[in-house]
């Protein structure tokens, strides 16, 4: 029977994200999350039908905790249209992702575990994609310049940069990551 402590619940996913980004998806027991919630041993397994569930469930976790807050989106919403806005856009979204080292590195964990689980392989794509077609979305309702490849091809870019500074934070500077942005905003997006 699985449990609807939705406080509790969200306690054992974090765990899970942590242990994950800690030990990586081997290291994913029920235990372990159990330790790492602080909950009495035998918990996570009333909560999760399965690893598989617990798994899915820490990946969708890690994009809401990853998702910008409204003053973010009200902020970003009134800036300019150009180019080095976008670019300050691009840093921002870099800090923030970066911020939630544990999480991404989990969300890593995750993707690799997904080459050998095809259902987690699935929700994964469903996620990756949806979040895709909504930053095409949000970028052609906000009028920045650029389209839809465009976008893309930041994503693909700026998501090494962040594998880059939380696996092997003195490859690059803070001043270089942010000179990296720009340039891949100034190169990859088309002046109006």
């Amino acid at each position: 029977m699985v449990r609807r402590n939705d406080q509790r619940r969200a306690a054992l996913v974090d765990g899970a994200i942590e242990v994950l980004a800690r030990e990586g998806a081997r290291g994913l027991t029920f235990r372990a999350v159990d330790a790492e919630a602080a909950v009495p041993a035998g918990t996570a397994s009333n909560y999760f039908g399965s690893r598989d569930d617990l798994l899915t469930q820490a990946g969708a976790r890690v994009y809401e905790r990853l998702q910008p807050d409204e003053a973010t989106i009200a902020r970003q919403r009134a800036a300019g249209r150009d180019r080095g806005t976008y670019a300050e856009l691009m840093r921002e979204l870099v800090s923030r992702v970066a911020a939630f080292r544990t999480g991404y590195l989990a969300l890593l964990e995750l993707r690799l575990e997904a080459t050998r689980r095809p259902e987690l392989r699935k929700v994964l794509t469903e996620r990756v994609r949806a979040d895709l077609d909504a930053n095409v979305a949000y970028h052609e309702e906000s009028g920045l310049p650029g389209d839809a490849t465009a976008v893309k091809l930041l994503m693909l870019a700026l998501n090494w940069l962040i594998v880059e500074q939380l696996t092997l934070p003195d490859v690059f500077t803070e001043a270089e990551r942010d000179q990296l942005v720009a340039a891949a905003v100034e190169r990859i997006v088309a002046a109006e």
